[in-house]
């Protein structure tokens, strides 16, 4: 899978782009706040329909604008694709696949399969559990249908309990229709479990591996699935907690509410490990992420990295820009130093300035790469 070329229009701080992508590894560099990761925000809302960073369509409209439009051509199996997405200021989001419109924004996610990482996933250990909560479902939706499916009916039914709830005080009859929300809870959220419970058994050995290589051997990473709730007593415990939910006006028990444990020789990595083993720890996961991608769909995805160079070590950059062979990788950074110093060959170099994207020739970009 391969991103062959990126149109924006009134995207962000971009009036108009049109870029085209090596399938090898892209640096776009300049200097802060320029435009550089508004354009893998756009890649990354193209393949998940959401921001990482902005939570309402019209956040990312450029000032003065009613729409947005993103459109990128790739190439998958040998076969080339056009994907379209529409943003609106009060409408809902329209998208395509080779021009036929799709019905549902979520029918988009895993078309085009990414992995994203930015500094904030660094953090992805010692922050609260609705972060890895994040990661778990961006990355099952992406592979997984029938995932993306369940998530959304259990969201649906949800919001629909938490409305009640915040109801109920001023008409208690409407308690007798909870039971109706509950059981689409129970059936949906058991579902989530089971398929994030057999997701983080798949995906713990390949992190663990990883983190050996990175720490020399010295350290044995356990990743661990932390429900909210046994499957089995689902039922039993959202009864029970009804009407401490009546009273608080919200929903105490079930998935999400779910969290992983990533566990450094024994020991909770949140609570006690040092800053640099919850940074090896996520950065074993992203990497993860990669391989995992890869098995169950025999293709690699397209790695879009934020400005994470500059927040690794030189070992940690060393064993990422090494672990990205055969990669399409589109990647922001502030210079070329890091390339630089670990020789590593880049096919394409774009500057930004000021949400102009100009391609640098191969003698401006300093590469040391055969």
């Amino acid at each position: 899978m391969v991103i062959r070329s990126l149109e924006l229009q009134n995207f962000r701080n971009y009036a108009s782009l049109a870029m085209e992508f090596d399938e090898g590894i892209n640096i776009l560099f300049g200097d802060n706040a320029q435009g550089k990761t508004n354009i893998l925000e756009a890649l990354y809302l193209t393949s998940t329909t959401k921001s990482h960073r902005a939570s309402k369509d019209r956040e990312m409209i450029r000032i003065g604008q009613e729409e947005a439009h993103i459109r990128l051509f790739l190439s998958q199996n040998d076969v080339d694709h056009r994907m379209d997405l529409h943003l609106k200021q009060s409408k809902a989001k329209g998208a395509a696949i080779d021009g036929v419109p799709v019905r549902r924004s979520g029918d988009l996610v895993g078309f085009l399969k990414v992995v994203f990482f930015s500094p904030e996933d660094l953090s992805i250990i010692k922050n609260g559990p609705g972060e890895r909560r994040r990661f778990l479902d961006m990355e099952l939706c992406q592979l997984d249908k029938v995932y993306l499916n369940q998530l959304a009916n259990y969201n649906r039914a949800l919001n629909q309990r938490n409305n009640l709830l915040k109801q109920i005080g001023q008409d208690p009859s409407l308690k007798e229709t909870l039971e109706l929300w509950e059981e689409q809870l129970i059936s949906y959220g058991t579902q989530i479990m089971r398929g994030r419970a057999s997701f983080l058994q798949e995906l713990a050995p390949i992190v663990s591996e990883i983190h050996a290589q990175l720490s020399g051997g010295k350290e044995e990473l356990k990743l661990l699935y932390e429900p909210n709730v046994s499957a089995d007593r689902y039922r039993e415990e959202l009864f029970y907690s009804r009407d401490r939910d009546i009273y608080l006006k919200t929903t105490h028990v079930g998935p999400h509410r779910d969290d992983m444990v990533f566990e450094i020789n024994g020991s909770d990595a949140r609570r006690f490990g040092s800053q640099g083993q919850q940074r090896t720890a996520a950065l074993s996961l992203k990497m993860a992420e990669i391989e995992i991608v890869r098995r169950r769909t025999g293709q690699k995805p397209i790695l879009l990295l934020d400005d994470v160079l500059s927040e690794l070590d030189r070992s940690r950059q060393t064993y990422l820009l090494s672990g990205i062979s055969g990669t399409q990788v589109i990647m922001t950074c502030t210079g070329l130093e890091e390339f630089v110093e670990n020789r590593v060959r880049v096919n394409r170099v774009f500057e930004v300035i000021e949400g102009q994207v100009m391609p640098r020739s191969e003698e401006e970009t300093l590469v040391k790469g055969e």
